[in-house]
């Protein structure tokens, strides 16, 4: 699915099942809560923290929650994530063409 089909499922969905988008100070809200889900699961999958009794961590569940989250908002404010991440990859490929290559640290 190309992210403008995912733009336009998420709208099709928030209008029909969803009733209507939460405000975008609300869906701000819901997006730091669940990437804050999505720390719990990978602190205790890859980092320290052990899991609770009888908890599950379901990493690919709390990422598509962040994804719908955000996409909520680029609908809500007008942003096409399609064309926003492919001038987002030539930014990042112009500044840091060599950057991490030269990077000691990586090697």
């Amino acid at each position: 699915m190309k992210i403008s089909e995912l733009q336009v499922s998420v709208d099709q969905w928030i209008n029909t099942i969803g009733v209507r988008y939460f405000s975008e100070l609300t869906n701000m809200a819901i997006l730091t809560e669940e990437v804050g889900e999505l720390a719990r699961v990978m602190a205790r999958k890859f980092g320290d923290q052990s899991t609770k009794p009888g908890e599950v961590l379901n990493l690919e569940d709390e990422m598509a929650d962040v994804l719908w989250v955000l996409v909520c908002l680029a609908n809500q404010t007008g942003v096409d994530l399609e064309g926003a991440i492919q001038r987002n990859i030539e930014k990042k490929t112009n500044r840091d063409k060599d950057r991490h290559k030269n990077n000691e640290k990586l090697k």
